[in-house]
């Protein structure tokens, strides 16, 4: 692990109650370690977002929390609950999205809710208040008496979701939830998981996409190659590790580049900066507070913007950064 990551590693907001934990959890397969002595800690009311690319152990870590899967060793925690002790407490209080999940056909919407809602065994007078509320929640209730197998792919995943909170659970697991939709399917799932917090709902989402997760989640964790190498809110992880958010401002005053240079190069948390053919780029290690302070400033010097837009970091970028060059091979 690099200096950065053992760094972000280091937990120095204050303590909040967590109600997703693992203790050294490690599941082998054969010589590969899927998951590799991770200590995860998601505090109630988070939305945690685990990052990491194609086979880093996501799904491996979400199967074990679900009671899906035993790990080879180590501990879990769901809600003060053990995930391979107790398993049906722990599914009482967990709703999971897989990442495929199977939806039957020749099945209307509202039925199919009401399947599950009767598996769980909630009683027939409950079930008729939950399965409307439920649909009105992911704006499905236009399509509770269309076929499943009618839904766009966007409507199956709200669906999906329905499924996984038709018991009210506390907590969330949902792995790749925004996989394969449109921007504008995003977005309104992205709206959805907002609501869900508001509501008091622990989330914790798996994604490949780093700029899906930081316009949702409260905390990221970093894996790759079944470690958890780096944990923090998006702008923490992006500036402790050097990288920052990135800038791009069009000017509106022509030949004002060389002005708008020497502003940049004089705040404290600008870093890059180059001015050039009217427009300028530059790297802020903060948050919206001081951007809005960089645009404060250009404009109290006269210089007139006609565009002052953040550029999403690659993940690319970021794992290069936690790792010291990626030379680590990704769990399978």
């Amino acid at each position: 692990m690099s200096t950065e990551a053992a760094e972000l590693a280091v937990d120095t907001e204050p303590e909040t109650e967590a109600v997703v934990q693992t203790f050294g959890l490690t599941k082998v397969y054969g010589t590969t370690a899927a998951v590799d002595h991770m200590d995860l800690r998601v505090s109630r009311g988070a939305v945690y977002g685990l990052i990491g690319p194609n086979g880093a152990g996501k799904t491996t870590t979400f199967s074990i929390l679900a009671t899906l899967l035993a790990p080879t060793s180590g501990a879990a925690d769901v809600c003060g609950f053990d995930p391979m002790v107790e398993p049906y407490e722990v599914r009482r209080v967990l709703g999971y999205m897989p990442d495929a999940f199977g939806l039957y056909d020749d099945i209307r919407v509202a039925e199919y809710l009401d399947f599950f809602a009767s598996a769980y065994r909630l009683p027939a007078g409950q079930r008729k208040s939950v399965v409307p509320d439920l649909l009105e929640l992911v704006e499905l209730s236009h399509k509770a008496d269309e076929y499943v197998e009618s839904l766009s792919r966007g409507m199956k995943q709200r669906l999906g979701l329905a499924r996984a909170l038709i018991h009210d659970p506390e907590v969330l697991i949902l792995d790749e939830p925004a996989s394969g939709l449109d921007p504008r399917a995003r977005q309104e799932f992205r709206e959805l998981v907002l609501e869900l917090q508001r509501m008091g709902k622990t989330l914790v989402i798996s994604s490949h996409i780093l700029p899906e997760l930081q316009q949702m989640c409260s905390h990221i964790g970093v894996l790759e190659g079944g470690r958890l190498l780096a944990e923090g809110s998006p702008e923490d992880i992006l500036s402790k590790i050097g990288t920052g958010r990135s800038y791009r401002v069009k000017l509106a005053s022509p030949g004002s580049e060389a002005q708008a240079l020497e502003v940049l190069e004089a705040r404290e948390l600008v870093s890059g900066a180059a001015c050039e053919s009217g427009l300028c780029e530059f790297v802020l290690a903060g948050g919206d507070d001081q951007a809005a302070d960089v645009l404060a400033a250009l404009t109290a010097a006269g210089i007139r913007i006609s565009e002052f837009a953040e550029t999403k970091t690659d993940l690319e970028d970021l794992f290069l950064k936690i790792t010291g060059g990626g030379d680590d091979e990704p769990a399978a």
